[in-house]
């Protein structure tokens, strides 16, 4: 009985009442204290349990349950509009100061307040991810705001390759024949280009230093005024040079250029190029067998040395490849019949044609469309589902393909001549078509991050961060430490949230390994939070339409008023006393 609550402890008094009352009653009718008929005694036993239910209810009046309502709910860059003055109103932080509404630091603490809320009308940008999961449970009608205008979407690596090229696209609206521009972290343009018909863009660059660079996008309207400039934080990795092995039938242009650009980069390379007669230029190489082969990351042989293999060390290849070495075969002549069925052994069967043809590489920008050489291919494809594109020309056409074999990857390459990118001033290009080559073929020689952050970031959003070790710690700008809480509902993921507080390159410190990753400015790609934010509530909006909305118990109400229940009670109390009144008996005198 401890801890019960008021009417629990009053509707127990009340019961023992009754039936104490019903005992008293039958005491005096056995006794004969109590005349009238056995039908007005059984309506003097009810009024005793009514009585007290009459009592209960005047001290505890019912609650009424609240019927079903529809909350408004003002975000960004809302509007206040006449028909929807009748509805009960919230705005939440990021509304416009002048909208008349009740304010609230988030929609749960709105639910809370408003328990019989089964459904929100959303105005202005949509629901920040702050307020996503409170509404999860409730259907969502969208407003019909003004779209956002500016970059709504972008689509940007968080992580390259020091080297490395890397391709960004996106889309804007509201500004048409807008052109986009990608700022290194110099703040000088290295490529750009005009929207299409429907806003969209494609941009690529090459992240050169290893470190935490900062590009941007800066988007100018038609007459070139600049209309916004966006941070684009990407972290550039140093990766271990390549250990590769280069494999020449003969000499040649293509080859020597190809080399050049391996040493620059870093690579520790060998080679090993035949001049016919049994004369080979390069390295002295030991016979590449199984322990050979694991003390590098990629081969590069063309056609004519991979036919010119010897059976054992063809298989020694295939046995490395399986286990995780890179491969790439260069087409750079119409391949022998022993060479296609090398390649069809490992799972890369070549058909067509074997002519050469001309190849354009995809431009840059406008300028760069001007001065890129017309390159050559051989025209062959690779028949197979399992083949995916290494490289294409700006037509469309495959310029190499690869596919996984064990844990090694397999590639295939028909350009012929991209060391004329070189000859013609391109030599950046050139660089950047065999840096990706390489790194899409070479062995993995590090273990990926437990955690990847890819998502943007902003000032006051929620992220979650998972696949944690105990002790994980974000370091802020300003060298905060901040420690994080797995959630142990998340089981196995091991989660934990994460609100940044200020923009910059933050620290993810997680066992020994250090994840850096970025915060942008609170007021940069405001029409790209607004288009995210649109778009989660459309999409809540759209589930919800489909019925996976969580239907919301009714909520009781405020008691009502107690007065009918003790007028009613004050009625009854006078019956049964007009009824004692009444059917007593007069006492027996003592001389009788």
């Amino acid at each position: 009985m401890i801890g019960a609550s008021p009417p629990v402890l009053t509707g127990i008094a009340l019961a023992l009442a009754v039936l104490a009352s019903w005992l008293r009653l039958m005491r005096r009718r056995t006794r004969g204290e109590l005349a009238g008929t056995h039908l007005r005694f059984a309506l003097r036993l009810l009024l005793q349990p009514a009585l007290a239910a009459l009592l209960f209810f005047g001290l505890f009046p019912p609650r009424a349950a609240l019927p079903e309502a529809s909350l408004l709910v003002f975000t960004a860059r809302a509007t206040d509009l006449a028909k929807d003055r009748m509805l009960p109103r919230i705005a939440l932080p990021e509304a416009p100061s002048d909208i008349a509404a009740e304010r609230v630091p988030d929609l749960a603490t709105a639910l809370r307040r408003h328990p019989q809320v089964t459904s929100l009308r959303v105005r202005g940008e949509g629901l920040p991810a702050r307020d996503i999961e409170a509404a999860r449970e409730l259907a969502i009608v969208p407003g019909g705001d003004a779209p956002a205008q500016g970059l709504v979407e972008l689509h940007a690596p968080s992580r390259v390759a020091a080297g490395n090229g890397f391709a960004l696209h996106g889309r804007v609206a509201g500004v048409p024949n807008a052109r986009v521009s990608l700022l290194d972290p110099a703040g000088e343009p290295v490529a750009q280009a005009r929207t299409d018909a429907s806003g969209r863009f494609v941009l690529a660059g090459t992240a050169r230093a290893a470190g935490l660079a900062r590009f941007a996008l800066r988007l100018a309207a038609g007459d070139g005024s600049e209309r916004e400039r966006l941070p684009l934080p990407i972290r550039v990795d140093a990766p271990a040079p390549p250990r590769v092995l280069v494999l020449g039938g003969a000499p040649n242009a293509e080859l020597k250029y190809l080399r050049r650009w391996a040493s620059d980069s870093g690579a520790a390379l060998r080679t090993r190029i035949g001049t016919g007669a049994g004369m080979t230029l390069g390295d002295a190489l030991p016979a590449l067998d199984a322990a050979a082969l694991g003390t590098v990351d990629l081969v590069v042989l063309d056609a004519r040395s991979l036919a010119a293999l010897d059976a054992a060390t063809f298989a020694a290849l295939g046995a490395a490849l399986d286990a995780g070495l890179g491969v790439l075969v260069r087409i750079d002549a119409p391949p022998a019949a022993r060479a296609s069925a090398r390649l069809r052994d490992w799972g890369l069967e070549l058909e067509g044609g074997a002519d050469p043809v001309a190849a354009h590489l995809p431009s840059r920008d406008e300028e760069d469309a001007g001065t890129l050489p017309v390159l050559t291919r051989i025209a062959i494809s690779v028949r197979g589902e399992d083949a995916a594109l290494l490289l294409r020309d700006s037509h469309g056409e495959a310029l190499g393909h690869w596919r996984a074999r064990g844990r090694g990857r397999l590639g295939l390459i028909s350009l012929v001549d991209s060391y004329r990118l070189v000859l013609t001033g391109h030599r950046e290009r050139h660089g950047t078509l065999w840096a990706g080559v390489f790194a899409t073929l070479a062995r993995a020689t590090e273990a990926p991050a437990r955690v990847d952050i890819t998502q943007p970031l902003w000032p006051g959003e929620r992220i979650a961060l998972c696949g944690l070790a105990d002790g994980a710690q974000v370091i802020d700008p300003a060298g905060a430490v901040i420690g994080l809480a797995i959630d142990p509902a998340t089981g196995s993921r091991r989660c934990a949230a994460f609100w940044p507080a200020r923009e910059g390159w933050h620290r993810l410190r997680d066992g020994e390994s250090e994840v850096p990753f970025a915060v942008l400015p609170a007021a940069a790609g405001r029409a790209w939070q607004a288009q995210r934010r649109h778009d989660a509530t459309t999409a809540l909006a759209a589930l919800s339409s489909q019925g996976n909305a969580k239907s919301v118990a009714p909520q009781p109400g405020p008691r009502g008023s107690p007065w009918p229940w003790l007028a009613g009670w004050l009625v009854l109390a006078m019956l049964a006393w007009w009824m004692e009144r009444r059917e007593a008996r007069p006492a027996a005198s003592p001389g009788r």
